[in-house]
């Protein structure tokens, strides 16, 4: 009954859901810190991108052992939530990794044009391999009600995502608002994730399985 409930609480008490939002608030931390140029010191900075890759890990570790407790030999969509954990676990510390190495190139290495456009493409596919991960997930999930979720999830991220990059498009387009990279929409996407969990677990009594 105890290792029951010790897998239930997760890591030190907390759940996927609680380490997500640390490592979304602490990368968003470290991408200020970086663009804004106020840590000039780049051994300072990687020492600190050293915190939502130590959190993204436990976020894992976390949710993988919540799906464990859901595979209890009824439930063979735990195997599916732990395939995806695996791949995204995989895409995130790609990256995090060449997002390191691109900013390293840009500040301190002297690289080619062609080079630093190699580079550049790098944490872009890490993000793609997330954006896979759920797709896979959504074809591997045998439980029905877990697979609606997940697609519940998926269009009310895809939605907002697509909703606030429209709206926003046309008044930069107008000049009322400054310009931003085309990343963060993919950065919208993952909040949108996150208002649909909330949503799941208001309308259903669950957050889901991303």
């Amino acid at each position: 009954m105890m290792a029951q409930t010790d897998k239930i609480t997760g890591v030190l008490g907390r759940g996927p859901a609680f380490w997500a939002v640390m490592v979304f608030l602490s990368t968003a931390l470290v991408l200020t810190l970086a663009f804004t140029e106020a840590v000039e010191n780049y051994a300072t900075l990687m020492l600190i991108t050293a915190i939502p890759c130590a959190l993204a890990m436990v976020m894992f570790r976390a949710g993988y052992k919540s799906a464990d407790v859901q595979d209890n030999g009824c439930a063979p969509g735990g195997e599916a939530q732990k395939r995806y954990i695996k791949r995204t676990a995989i895409s995130t510390s790609l990256y995090l990794i060449t997002f390191a190495v691109l900013m390293l190139a840009e500040r301190e290495w002297d690289v080619s044009r062609q080079v630093l456009m190699v580079l550049s493409v790098l944490p872009g596919l890490g993000i793609v391999g997330v954006f896979w991960a759920i797709a896979r997930l959504i074809v591997e999930e045998t439980d029905e009600f877990m697979r609606m979720l997940v697609v519940r999830q998926a269009l009310i991220a895809s939605s907002f995502a697509l909703s606030l990059a429209s709206v926003w498009g046309f008044m930069e387009s107008a000049d009322v608002v400054p310009h931003i990279d085309a990343y963060y929409w993919a950065v919208a996407f993952f909040i949108g994730l996150i208002i649909g969990a909330v949503v799941n677990r208001i309308e259903h009594g669950t957050w889901g399985a991303v």
